[in-house]
Parts: structure tokens; C-alpha cells; sequence
């Protein structure tokens, strides 16, 4: 029996690996339970989307710390939480794990279990996590191995008052890794990532000045006047176009405050720690954009022109990204004739998770045939103006083995991933007395091996 999300894992997580697999659809869960703006804290089911319960707390002027990924429109409270989402928010607040407050959880034998204050039988509000031993953290992260979530609680903030954006570009990788982990450990941002300089292009290529301009409404809004909102507006849909060099690394950042002085404060900061490595400011568009429409249509589960694409991801220590990142840039480029004769291309994001962690995600792109999740996710006009690719066995066969090369190298340097589900190893990477404890968990929660089998290397039964 394996729960499903949104579907949008790329690590297999809730896909079968027995035939006598029941998959349980928890999207109707969908009910935002209680908002609390006293208490500051929300509980919904966890079928809803991450853009759902932004949208719900955004007219109490409230939000989540991190609210969800770029998937947000289709991904779940419940999916985040067993794969480990982040992205709006991380670089200051970490995962959308770091805000749980409690959970509930159906066990393998039917019986509910509540964690947190939740589990008091005289508690009256979910609003706090480590009254004794920490019993949410066994449901966080574990690709839904030992209980079906079905509700969560989490902390919440109120909206900044102030935001500002900055973009800047390196000369090379090392600049880029650099600023960014600087910019992290300073606790500047509250988002900040890094693209390679393909991604940076295609990012500012595939800017539609109509819909900038329609999404930075928001933006508008906020910038002391609807005049001086739409000249800003304008700034942002028309920048960036040419204006980048050509092989250049850039990082993006978000700041955010009480007030616009320390927003000010921050990113002068922020263009100290860039111009220290290397940088150069450019406009600001792709931050402005991403912000101003954090959630939006799943069309980009193919590319452009109907490439499929993969990612993986690692979490390392700051001071082991730049050996890290240099170690995965030179098995890619082993394989770098072949990529090229197959028609295959890497693209790569850099995020900073909190102070103390640096995230890399390459992301394989090939044409080939999609499967049935494309299909559904993509909107009627994107599946109109596309041609689906021909099946292409050689080209998969060659994506499947440098991931598995990639995930080879991430075990070797003990780095984490966000989404284990059956893709990265586990149980396998553990110390025997760590494992000994995840299987005995196992054993307790889940005698007969029942929920999602195969997932963190656990028994497939």
C-alpha cells in the first residue's frame, strides 16, 4: 500500500514495486482545517497544495517560513513531507519540514496516531513539536514507510513588510558557490539559488513580457504607489535580454524584512559578499518573476519543446560544496561525448538550505517518449503546440546509468538527498547501529512491511 501526492516525485517514491499494490489517491484530502493567526499556527489534510495554503493565509497577512516548492501548484502538504520540499523561503528558514508543528498519521494497522502537543489527550491547540521525544520527525523524510499522513500543522510568520532583489554574475562556478554560501552563512536572504550559465540564458530568453508584466501585479502593489509599481514593473519585464555574459554563473536573492531600511541594510550586504567574489550586478528579473508568481502551471514537467528532463540532488556542508561540485562536474564530463552524440544536456541549480547547508541539483534533459504523469500535467495548450518525441531506449539506457553514476558519487561524499524515495540509498549507507534502529521502527510501525515497500531500501515484501 503506498500513498500518493501530486505525483510529481522523480525518485519512484510512490511507484509499485509489487503487483499486489494498492495506491492510495490523497488529493481529496484537500480541506484547510484550521487557521490560527493567535496561535499562529495552520493544520490542513494532506492532500492540499502548497499554492492552496498560500493562497488561504495570505488574506490574514500570514505564510509558512519556507511555503513550498516550484511544483507548489500540484504538490502536497503530504508528498513535501515525506520527500523533503523547499525552495521559497529555504535560504532562511530551511525546509518546509523545519516549520511542522505535529502530524497525524495513519499506521499500517488503521490506528491514528497524533505527534506534538497534538498527542496530549488533554491538548486542546497543536502548537508545539518536542513536548517529550520528537515522534514527528520519524514521519518526516521517510517516503511514507511508516504511516499514511493525512494532516499537518505547521508554524507560520507574517508576510514581510519589505522585499527587495538582487542577481549578480561570476565568471565561473567557484565565484558563484562562493557568494552564495557567503550570502547563507550571513543569513541574508530568504531565498537565494545559482544557475549555470545555460540555465541563466534560457531563463531570461524565456521570459513572456506579457505575462511578467501581468505576474508582477503583486510587485506593483508593493512599491509605495501605482506609478512608481509599473515603471518598476516595466524595469523587470524588459531587463536582462542580452545583457549577460556568455559563460557567466549567477545567483539570485530574495531579501526580506520589517522594515526597507533593513531590506536596504541586507542587500547592501548582500552586493558587498558578491562584489568580495567576483560578481557583477545584473537586473533582477529572474528573482522579481520567480517571487511574484511563485506557483505557476505545471507545464514545465517537459521543456520547451518536449524534452524530458531528470534531477538530482545533494545536500553537503558550505565548505565541501566547491570539492564536492567540481567532483560531479568531472564524472558529467566523462560522459560528455556520448551526451552530446545523444542529444543530451545538463542543466544545474544551486540553493542555499538555511545557514548551514549548500544544495546541487543536476538536471539531466533528453527527447524521448513521455510517460503518462507528462500528460496529465501539462496544460491542454502546451500538449496542442507539442510533438511528442519517439521512444528512445539508448538515449534513456545513457541517462539511467550517469544518474546512477551521480548517485554512486553522492553516497561516496555522505551527502543527503531531499527525495530518497527508491532512488538513493538508505538503509545501505547507514551505521549498523542507526539501521538497526530504522529497522526496528520498521518492525513496530509496520510488522508486515505493507506501507510503500522498497522505499529507503526498506523489505519490498
Amino acid at each position: 500500500m503506498i500513498a500518493r501526492g501530486g505525483g510529481l516525485t522523480y525518485t519512484g517514491g510512490y511507484a509499485p514495486v509489487r503487483e499486489d499494490t494498492v495506491v492510495l489517491d490523497l488529493r481529496r484530502l484537500d480541506r484547510i482545517v484550521e487557521i490560527a493567526p493567535d496561535d499562529m499556527y495552520v493544520t490542513v489534510e494532506a492532500g492540499v497544495t502548497w499554492k492552496q495554503l498560500h493562497a488561504a493565509l495570505a488574506p490574514h497577512g500570514l505564510r509558512l517560513p519556507c511555503y513550498g516548492t516550484f511544483s507548489g501548484a500540484g504538490a502536497t502538504v503530504g508528498g513535501g513531507l515525506s520527500n523533503g520540499a523547499l525552495f521559497f523561503g529555504t535560504a532562511r528558514f530551511g525546509t518546509v519540514a523545519d516549520a511542522l508543528l505535529g502530524l497525524e498519521v495513519v499506521l499500517a494497522d488503521g490506528s491514528v496516531l497524533a505527534t506534538g502537543q497534538g498527542a496530549l489527550a488533554a491538548g486542546r491547540r497543536p502548537f508545539y513539536r518536542t513536548f517529550g521525544p520528537d515522534l514527528a520527525g520519524l514521519f518526516v523524510h521517510d517516503a511514507g514507510v511508516f504511516g499514511v499522513k493525512t494532516a499537518a500543522t505547521f508554524r507560520l510568520i507574517q508576510v514581510s513588510a519589505a522585499q527587495a532583489y538582487a542577481s549578480f554574475a561570476f565568471a565561473g562556478a567557484a565565484g558563484a558557490i562562493g557568494a552564495l554560501s557567503a550570502v547563507a552563512r550571513a543569513d541574508l536572504a530568504e531565498e537565494a539559488y545559482a544557475f549555470d550559465p545555460e540555465t541563466t540564458r534560457r531563463h531570461l530568453a524565456d521570459v513572456d513580457i506579457g505575462a511578467a508584466l501581468r505576474a508582477l501585479a503583486a510587485v506593483a502593489r508593493g512599491q509605495g504607489g501605482v506609478l512608481k509599481g509599473l515603471r518598476e514593473s516595466a524595469r523587470v519585464a524588459l531587463a536582462g535580454r542580452g545583457s549577460l555574459p556568455i559563460d557567466a554563473y549567477s545567483i539570485h536573492l530574495v531579501c526580506a524584512g520589517r522594515s526597507d531600511a533593513a531590506v536596504a541594510a541586507d542587500l547592501d550586504a548582500c552586493r558587498a559578499v558578491a562584489l568580495q567574489h567576483g560578481g557583477v550586478e545584473l537586473p533582477d528579473s529572474i528573482p522579481k518573476v520567480v517571487r511574484a508568481q511563485p506557483f505557476p502551471p505545471l507545464d514545465d514537467v517537459v521543456g520547451a519543446e518536449g524534452e524530458r528532463w531528470a534531477a538530482l540532488n545533494a545536500k553537503i556542508a558550505h565548505s565541501d560544496a566547491p570539492g564536492f561540485v567540481a567532483a560531479a562536474e568531472a564524472l558529467l564530463a566523462s560522459h560528455s561525448a556520448d551526451m552530446e552524440h545523444h542529444g543530451i544536456r545538463v542543466s544545474r541549480l544551486m540553493i542555499a538550505v538555511s545557514n548551514h547547508a549548500f544544495s546541487y541539483e543536476p538536471v539531466l534533459h533528453w527527447r524521448d517518449a513521455w510517460l503518462p504523469g507528462h500528460r496529465r500535467a501539462m496544460s491542454p495548450g502546451k500538449l496542442a503546440r507539442l510533438h511528442e518525441p519517439a521512444q528512445d531506449p539508448a538515449v534513456r539506457a545513457l541517462v539511467h546509468e550517469i544518474r546512477r553514476q551521480l548517485v554512486d558519487l553522492f553516497a561516496a561524499h555522505g551527502a543527503a538527498s531531499n527525495q530518497i524515495g527508491k532512488t538513493y540509498p538508505y538503509l545501505s549507507v547507514l551505521r549498523p547501529e542507526s539501521r538497526a534502529l530504522l529497522e526496528g521502527l520498521k518492525r513496530q510501525l509496520d510488522p508486515g512491511g505493507t506501507l510503500n515497500p522498497g522505499a529507503l531500501e526498506l523489505s519490498a515484501g
